[in-house]
């Protein structure tokens, strides 16, 4: 919970700072998010890699843990599809986008800012970006606060899907306190986490 703070803590100063215009130039390069998000994921295939239980967690996987990440990727883009009905001034296309974060907000932002800069411009694009920031924070906030809930009323699959890619890592350990013998779903939720980190780059080049 201190992380999710502290990262909110650390947009809205971002934004604060923006609005102030005393950022130096060279923070506002796309280049220099791009560098930092690429050695973000390069840390996290190397904390994978040198994980002692890489080889059991893939050994215990079955087939409900393959098909798990694919009915969250379903599901999302299904109720983002939905969401066009709802949201004035957006195409299914922003909304798929914006739906194809699964959580992952800071690559995801930066992605869409990238791609759609050239057909909304600067400012439609960051506007389509900060949109998703912050629909993919919700959505971990609620993954994180309400998996007790969600638990208890759909099964305790249903936290690790509403996570998204924060299964593997943010709500890991409160997906394993709020169900019987949770320490069994780490696998799922770890592989549900990869497959959904992977796929993000992929859906928002298709839909972008």
């Amino acid at each position: 919970m201190k992380e999710n703070l502290l990262i909110l803590g650390c947009f809205f100063i971002g934004i604060i700072i923006g609005i102030s215009g005393s950022s130096p130039e060279w923070l506002q390069g796309h280049d220099l998010s791009m560098d930092i998000l690429s050695l973000l994921i390069i840390q996290v295939g190397i904390s994978l890699g040198a994980s002692t239980n890489l080889h059991q967690i893939f050994r215990s996987l079955d087939l409900r843990s393959l098909l798990l990440p694919l009915f969250t990727i379903v599901g999302t883009l299904l109720f983002s599809a939905i969401s066009v009905l709802l949201i004035h001034g957006r195409n299914l296309s922003d909304c798929l986008l914006v739906g194809s974060g699964f959580g992952y907000y800071s690559l995801s932002s930066v992605l869409i800012a990238d791609i759609k800069s050239a057909s909304l411009g600067a400012q439609g694009a960051t506007e389509l970006a900060t949109i998703a920031l912050l629909a993919n924070v919700m959505r971990e906030m609620i993954a994180l606060f309400g998996t007790p809930a969600l638990a208890r009323m759909g099964g305790r699959l249903v936290p690790i899907s509403v996570a998204g890619i924060n299964s593997m890592d943010v709500c890991l350990p409160m997906i394993v306190r709020s169900s019987y013998k949770g320490e069994e779903l780490v696998p799922i939720a770890v592989l549900h986490g990869i497959a959904l980190e992977v796929s993000v780059p992929l859906l928002i080049s298709i839909f972008g």
